[in-house]
C-alpha cells in the first residue's frame, strides 16, 4: 500500500465517525427526548475527541512526507493536497480544547431551546460566555498557526480564502445602496393589493406539499429524509441527508420555503462525486458555496413568478382550496416577494437579508477580537437593527440576539456565507441565462437543464478546486456583487 493510499484509507476512516457525529446531531436536534442530552453530549464529546485524536495521529507527518514523494495522478494531487489542509486545520488544536467545545456547545445549545422561549438572556448569556471563551481560545491558537486575524482565523474554517478586509469592503458597498433599495422596494409595493393566506393549514398537509415540492426539485428519498426540528436545517451526510423544518398553521408559506431552501443544501450533498466519497477533496467546497445552493433554490428559482405558478395549484390542491383568491399563482408570487424589515433572520426577505447577516457578522468580528464582550450584545443587537432595518429589539432577546443557533455550538465565522452565497447564487443564475432561458423552462416543468448545470459547474466540483476557481470556471470571473443588485433590481423594481 503506498502512503497516498494509506492516507486516503485514513480519511475514510475518520469521515465514518463523522457521519456517526452527524447522525447524532440530528437525532439530538429532531428526534431525542430531553433526558439524553447529557449522554449524548458526552458520547460526542468522546466522538469528537476520537476524529480529532486520528485526525492529528504524529505518524500523519511522515506520511505526507513520504506521498509527497510518490508518483501520483493529478487528481491523487489534488486530493492529497486537499487532505494536507484539513489535516493542518485539525492539528492546530489541542484535543482538550475540542472536547471542552464540543461539551459547552451541547450545553449551550440544548438550553438554548427553552431559554429562547422565554426571552431568557440571563441564563443564556452565562453558557455562551464559556463558548466564546473557547472560541477565543480556538481564535488565537489558529492565528497563530495561519499567521491571520483571530477572526479570519476562523473564517477561514468555513469560507477558505475570504478575508475581514474583503467582507468589509463588499459588505460596505451593500449598505451603500441597500437602505435605500429597500425604501424603494416597499414605496412600490404599497400600491400593489396582496392578499394574506388565512390558516389554519393543518400540519400534516403542509408536510405533504413540502414532500412533492421536494420531490419537483429531485431530493432523493432513498438517500435522506424530512423531519422537524427547532431550527430548520440540512445535515447527515451525502449518503443520508437529514433536512428539517418547522411548521406554523397560521402562515404555510415559512415552513415551505424553508424546506425548498434545505433542499438546495440536500442536493448540492447528494450531487457530490461518489468516487470522491469519504475524503476531504469530496466534499463542500465552502460554505459560502453550500448556502449558493440554498439560496439559488429558495430564492433564485422557487420565489419567481413561474416557479410560484407551479407551487400554487398544489397548495390549494393539498389544502382543498381550489376557490381560494389568497392561494392564486399571481397573488403567492406577490405574496412570496413582499419586502418588510423584520426581526427573524430566517423568514426575512431576500432584500432585507444581507442587513441581517452583516449585523450578526460586525457583532462576531468584534466579538472574537475582543473588542466587545457577551454583555455588549443586546445593546448592540439592538443599535444595529434600528440603523440596518428601523427596528428596536431591545428587552425582545427572543426575536433578537438569541434567536439563531449558530453561537450556541460557537460557530463564528459562518454567518458571512450567508450573503456570500446570495451573491454567488445570483452570479451562477446570470451566467446560467446565458446558456438557457430560465423562465421557458420553469414554464415547460423542465429543471432538469438547471440542475444539470449546477451539478458541472458546482456539485461535481466539490473541494476539487478553490471557491475563487470554481466561479471562474462557472461563470468567467471572480465574485462580482453587482450580479446580486442587478438580480434584486430586476425582480423588485422592474
Amino acid at each position: 500500500m503506498t502512503y497516498y493510499e494509506k492516507l486516503v484509507k485514513h480519511s475514510k476512516k475518520i469521515n465514518r465517525l463523522s457521519h456517526l457525529g452527524a447522525i447524532c446531531g440530528w437525532d439530538q436536534a429532531a428526534m431525542m427526548p430531553e433526558g439524553g442530552n447529557d449522554a449524548r453530549s458526552e458520547a460526542m464529546a468522546e466522538l469528537a475527541v476520537m476524529s480529532h485524536e486520528l485526525s492529528t495521529a504524529s505518524h500523519l507527518a511522515d506520511w505526507f512526507n513520504q506521498a509527497e514523494a510518490e508518483s501520483l495522478t493529478a487528481e491523487e494531487t489534488i486530493s492529497l493536497k486537499e487532505m494536507k489542509r484539513v489535516w493542518q486545520m485539525s492539528n492546530i488544536l489541542p484535543a482538550e480544547l475540542v472536547e471542552e467545545q464540543s461539551l459547552a456547545g451541547s450545553k449551550c445549545e440544548h438550553a438554548w431551546r427553552t431559554q429562547r422561549q422565554t426571552n431568557n438572556w440571563h441564563d443564556f448569556s452565562k453558557n455562551l460566555e464559556t463558548v466564546v471563551e473557547l472560541a477565543r481560545k480556538e481564535a488565537a491558537i489558529r492565528a497563530e498557526a495561519t499567521g491571520l486575524s483571530r477572526y479570519d482565523a476562523l473564517l477561514d474554517i468555513y469560507e477558505p480564502g475570504m478575508t475581514t478586509t474583503e467582507l468589509d469592503s463588499l459588505f460596505a458597498d451593500v449598505k451603500s445602496w441597500l437602505p435605500s433599495l429597500i425604501q424603494k422596494v416597499r414605496e412600490k409595493q404599497s400600491t400593489e393589493a396582496v392578499l394574506t393566506p388565512k390558516g389554519p393549514f393543518f400540519i400534516d398537509d403542509q408536510k405533504s406539499l413540502s414532500l412533492e415540492v421536494m420531490s419537483k426539485l429531485g431530493f432523493d428519498f432513498d438517500h435522506g429524509r424530512l423531519d422537524v426540528s427547532t431550527h430548520p436545517f440540512c445535515g447527515g451526510v451525502p449518503s443520508d441527508v437529514r433536512i428539517t423544518t418547522r411548521y406554523d398553521e397560521n402562515d404555510f408559506t415559512s415552513a415551505l420555503m424553508g424546506v425548498i431552501h434545505e433542499t438546495g443544501h440536500a442536493r448540492y450533498e447528494q450531487g457530490l462525486p461518489q468516487q470522491l466519497a469519504g475524503l476531504p477533496v469530496g466534499q463542500a467546497r465552502s460554505m459560502g458555496i453550500h448556502e449558493s445552493q440554498s439560496l439559488f433554490f429558495e430564492m433564485q428559482l422557487s420565489r419567481s413568478p413561474e416557479f410560484i405558478a407551479l407551487l400554487a395549484p398544489s397548495a390549494r390542491e393539498a389544502f382543498e382550496r381550489e376557490n381560494d383568491k389568497a392561494l392564486t399563482n399571481e397573488n403567492l408570487a406577490l405574496f412570496n416577494t413582499r419586502v418588510k424589515p423584520g426581526y427573524i433572520r430566517v423568514d426575512a426577505d431576500e432584500v432585507t437579508y444581507p442587513a441581517h447577516v452583516i449585523l450578526r457578522y460586525e457583532i462576531e468580528r468584534d466579538l472574537i477580537e475582543g473588542n466587545i464582550e457577551v454583555v455588549d450584545i443586546p445593546r448592540l443587537w439592538d443599535k444595529k437593527m434600528n440603523e440596518y432595518l428601523g427596528l428596536s429589539t431591545k428587552g425582545n432577546y427572543t426575536d433578537g440576539c438569541m434567536q439563531d443557533i449558530h453561537w450556541t455550538d460557537g460557530s463564528f465565522g459562518y454567518f458571512p456565507s450567508y450573503t456570500l452565497g446570495a451573491m454567488y447564487a445570483a452570479q451562477f443564475m446570470s451566467a446560467m441565462r446565458t446558456e438557457m432561458n430560465i423562465e421557458n423552462l420553469i414554464r415547460e416543468r423542465n429543471l432538469t437543464p438547471i440542475f444539470n448545470w449546477l451539478d458541472r459547474h458546482v456539485w461535481k466540483k466539490a473541494s476539487t478546486l478553490s471557491t475563487d476557481d470554481i466561479l471562474k470556471e462557472a461563470t468567467g470571473e471572480r465574485l462580482n456583487a453587482a450580479h446580486f443588485k442587478q438580480h434584486l433590481e430586476n425582480r423588485y423594481l422592474k
